[in-house]
């Protein structure tokens, strides 16, 4: 095979979850190969470079080998090389010291852990 649809090509490397959510992407713009916006049935070759924002996440893939069909995730990992920037760091989870309605005053033990979180040290 020499060329695919690059939204077929999208969703067998495993980069969208859904066929229909890898056609959505390149009909709203969020896809481009080799610099230039692709249409779903953009044909994609071996060399080519994929770029794509999909799920909140820049994605930058060259393409080393073209699949129709969805394979497992091994297999769809050697068809790409990854050239995407590291993903966002996650935010920092923080405790939510808000009390249930009607719970009263806090205890001498839950003032304290307040105070040990809000003390700079």
């Amino acid at each position: 095979m020499d060329a695919t649809r690059v939204d077929k090509w999208l969703w067998a490397v495993r980069l969208c979850k859904s066929r229909s959510a890898a056609t959505a992407a390149c009909t709203a713009g969020h896809v481009k190969v080799n610099g230039q916006p692709a249409k779903p049935a953009h044909p994609v070759r071996v060399g080519d470079r994929v770029e794509a924002r999909l799920y909140d996440r820049e994605r930058v893939v060259e393409v080393v080998r073209v699949i129709e069909k969805r394979v497992s995730a091994p297999t769809a990992a050697e068809c790409l090389v990854d050239h995407s920037p590291p993903p966002p760091p996650k935010e920092e989870w923080f405790p939510n010291f808000a009390r249930d309605v009607g719970a009263g005053r806090p205890t001498k033990k839950d003032r304290r852990k307040l105070d040990r979180f809000r003390s700079p040290g």
